[in-house]
């Protein structure tokens, strides 16, 4: 399958979703450019999209190239009130958001910030799925402060929820690109490690082609990431979701499916890793021979 730009036809996102058709999402920004020199940690606010707004575009650049479909603004932390962080912890919050951007006449879709104990207040996902449907909102799932398979958990959750009401609506999840077995209701933030100590539990590509597969096959068509989700997370998302797709991204004409690439390397034992079954089965070392695998949440 040749890489190409995308499909010709234009659509708005319902019309996409409506049909089938994968949307792919984009990427971390703040802990991206955060490591980049543009922001910085604490506040988290996106002074960059002024002083450095090449460094910005050039990062957009990167996620569209990766394959996806949507550019979300670099607004996060940027009210005006205290320069107060944008998540939904709270279902009813959430409710409120959706019923006040419906008198937009726009489609609207709107994510929480939850893992499978629900909100802040209790709220179980299956339950805040339902109150989001109800306020009118066509798109719904999770972003953020969880790891992939912590947030697919909690999207199987809310579709439980959904069906339970008989009502539907279409999914959408952006997790982490850290993986985050380990903590609590309060997300990645109660990690020791946070902000500055989360390398060790970035995931591969290949464990993002298996949280691409996985969301699909949950029903999720609007896949993508949040924190940590660098541009070759995005790839492995519209590479392994190609086949529903019908193409792939520019990015992929620098990349060798399953390591196809490593077949012209110098060293034998390197070219019999250019296989899927290879990459799939790998156990990745974190070389810290001191460290623990989990850590415990502060909160």
């Amino acid at each position: 399958m040749a890489p190409v730009s995308g499909p010709g036809t234009k659509k708005g996102i319902l019309e996409r979703l409506e049909s089938g058709q994968v949307v792919v999402g984009d990427g971390s920004f703040l802990i991206t450019v955060e490591k980049r020199g543009y922001v910085m940690a604490g506040l988290w606010t996106p002074e960059a999209v002024v002083e450095h707004p090449n460094a910005v575009c050039q990062l957009h650049m990167e996620f569209l190239r990766a394959g996806s479909n949507v550019m979300q603004t670099f607004t996060f932390s940027a009210s005006e009130e205290n320069m107060e962080s944008q998540y939904f912890e709270h279902a009813e919050e959430a409710v409120w958001a959706v019923e006040v951007l419906k008198e937009s006449g726009k489609p609207v879709a709107a994510t929480m910030c939850i893992g499978p104990e629900g909100d802040k207040h209790d709220v179980t996902p299956g339950e805040c799925a339902v109150k989001l449907v109800k306020a009118g909102a066509s798109v719904i799932g999770v972003n953020c402060r969880f790891g992939p398979d912590t947030s697919l958990k909690t999207i199987k959750l809310m579709t439980e929820g959904l069906q339970a009401a008989g009502l539907k609506a279409h999914l959408m999840v952006q997790s982490l690109g850290f993986h985050t077995p380990d903590c609590g209701k309060g997300g990645f933030v109660d990690l020791p490690g946070y902000p500055f100590g989360l390398e060790p539990r970035v995931a591969t590509r290949w464990d993002i082609q298996k949280y691409a597969r996985e969301a699909y096959n949950l029903g999720v068509r609007y896949i993508g990431g949040c924190c940590g989700f660098e541009p070759y997370h995005i790839r492995a998302i519209a590479e392994e979701l190609a086949p529903e797709r019908g193409f792939l991204p520019p990015a992929s004409e620098k990349h060798g499916s399953w390591g196809s690439g490593l077949d012209m390397h110098t060293k034998p034992w390197v070219r019999a890793r250019a296989t899927r079954e290879y990459w799939e089965n790998l156990l990745p070392a974190s070389g810290r021979p001191f460290c623990p695998s989990l850590s415990k949440p502060d909160i």
